[in-house]
């Protein structure tokens, strides 16, 4: 039986693609992505103020297609103008909150901590994401040749500025500081990994900040991520990034969240901290570093198949 053919639809930033094509290979689709491209003023018009209409978006979709994924503000009105308009049944599914009415799509993927609610709302533990266990366990080797295998490893996994969150010198010392201590009191090895939204001169910085038993990776590295993960005994994530505390989850390994002081009310990061922090997940990155183990998170895998029950 040949696979159902799926259309991704982001804006192409990393945690829009990782939830979309998590959840079309967990749906086993032979899936193409498209970067959403609005035309001229209607860029900066929610969803629920534009019109269905092809001239809002430039993009011209040629491919066949049975099931739409989308995420992200600029993908809503292409999703639902292309269901609307092909010439037959099309099944589409917007991750996080579509910000029009519900009933615009089959299914809604939405994070338990928005609190989104509705008949075709399936709710997750944080982002969708697309890592599994065996991709991380496979590029273990990536990395190992370029540490001290011998020394348990701590790894730093970066985000980047936010309207919530800055990356001043201030918060970023306060951050290493902490890592810094840990390495001297428990003889780790530390590994920093950065993301698309990493400013260069924090990476700049963390070189010249640690200066021994560390490797800085200085660009965006997916095998280097995921080999981070295998190797690691201990995970800090940046506080700004919903996506990699969530895509972290997946290995089961302890998971500390660095803070930054947040610079407006950032409501919704918090619920989504007091839920893996009562799911036993994270912990607030402070003086100790323990260990501790829970169930690992797979959500994707967990939403594919209640998908697949209802549309099989």
């Amino acid at each position: 039986m040949s696979k159902l053919k799926g259309l991704l639809l982001t804006e192409g930033l990393h945690g829009m693609i990782s939830q979309v094509e998590g959840l079309a290979k967990a749906l086993e689709l032979d899936y193409f992505h498209e970067k959403v491209e609005l035309n001229s003023f209607w860029n900066f018009i929610p969803p629920n103020l534009t019109p269905l209409n092809k001239f809002i978006f430039k993009n011209k979709i040629d491919k066949e297609f049975d099931i739409i994924i989308s995420c992200g503000r600029k993908s809503v009105v292409p999703s639902i103008y292309l269901k609307k308009n092909s010439n037959k049944k099309i099944i589409n599914i917007h991750i996080q909150n579509p910000k029009v009415s519900l009933k615009n799509f089959d299914y809604i993927i939405s994070p338990e901590h928005d609190n989104l609610k509705g008949t075709n709302v399936i709710s997750s533990k944080g982002a969708i994401h697309y890592l599994t266990l065996k991709e991380i366990d496979e590029s273990k080797n990536y990395l190992e040749e370029r540490i001290d295998i011998k020394k348990d490893i701590i790894a730093l996994i970066l985000g980047g500025p936010t309207k919530y969150y800055d990356y001043t010198n201030t918060n970023i010392i306060n951050i290493f500081s902490k890592i810094n201590q840990y390495l001297i009191d428990k003889n780790l090895q530390l590994i920093v990994i950065p993301s698309n939204r990493t400013p260069k001169e924090t990476i700049t910085f963390a070189k010249e900040y640690f200066n021994k038993n560390r490797l800085i990776i200085e660009n965006v590295d997916k095998k280097a991520y995921l080999s981070s993960l295998a190797l690691s005994k201990y995970i800090v994530v940046t506080c700004d990034s919903i996506s990699m505390i969530s895509e972290a989850a997946i290995t089961g390994k302890p998971i500390y969240v660095a803070m930054i002081p947040p610079k407006r009310n950032d409501k919704r990061f918090k619920k989504f901290r007091s839920l893996f922090e009562n799911l036993n997940i994270v912990k607030e990155l402070g003086n100790e570093l323990t260990t501790w183990s829970y169930e690992s998170l797979n959500e994707t895998n967990r939403i594919a198949l209640e998908i697949k029950e209802k549309i099989k």
